[in-house]
């Protein structure tokens, strides 16, 4: 095999990562809904993704967060502060994954890590989409693909931030009310097809260059 060959082949590997973790951001949402629905007959929209914790479907919600972060420590970007960012990205998944919320309110400690972690996690996520995947390779010529996959990225981690402020403001201002409601369930859920698009995008799924779709 001729190096470039290799060389190619490693690329389409790293970028169906890239789109694999894309779509368990897209599909966690509603395949935690459908396994309470056909397997626990249980409640299927729980208060927030995170409650989901304390019902029969907390593998996938744990082993989905422990992909992503994984996928994350071996993320390797445009230069070493995409490497920094990813790790720290990883670190919160575990974060969210590790350190349950509280099964209810008040938050105790442990619950409180869960929270700062994942609002940390969707703040990097946004940051990546926002500035580091809109930046252009400087041997790369700005492509009219490239034009419309940074409006993707751009409106990915606004929508993200979105949600994110829509959620704390929810928390601080209508926390009486989180037991009757699931604004915060489908925050967190258009966040995650979110972010499951710009990686999707990233890994050449949207608008992908004719040659290397990166």
């Amino acid at each position: 095999m001729k190096p470039k060959d290799k060389y190619t082949d490693q690329t389409y590997t790293y970028l169906a990562l890239r789109k694999a973790v894309g779509w368990i951001g897209i599909v966690l949402p509603f395949a935690l809904m459908t396994g309470m629905s056909l397997i626990f007959k249980g409640d299927v929209i729980q208060k927030t993704i995170s409650q989901y914790y304390y019902t029969g479907m907390r593998d996938v919600l744990t082993g989905s967060l422990c992909a992503i972060a994984l996928f994350m420590f071996y993320y390797k970007g445009y230069d070493k502060w995409d490497n920094w960012i990813g790790n720290l990205a990883g670190i919160f998944a575990l974060g969210i994954a590790w350190f349950p919320t509280s099964p209810a309110e008040p938050q105790d400690i442990i619950g409180s890590i869960h929270f700062i972690s994942a609002s940390a996690f969707f703040i990097i996520l946004a940051g990546f989409s926002i500035f580091r995947f809109t930046l252009t390779d400087k041997e790369k010529s700005l492509t009219k693909q490239k034009l419309n996959r940074n409006i993707i990225y751009r409106i990915c981690g606004v929508v993200m931030l979105v949600c994110l402020v829509s959620i704390v403001i929810f928390f601080q201002f209508f926390l009486s009310a989180i037991s009757e409601s699931h604004f915060v369930f489908w925050g967190e859920t258009i966040a995650l097809i979110a972010f499951g698009v710009s990686w999707l995008t990233k890994g050449g799924t949207l608008y992908p260059d004719k040659r290397k779709g990166i």
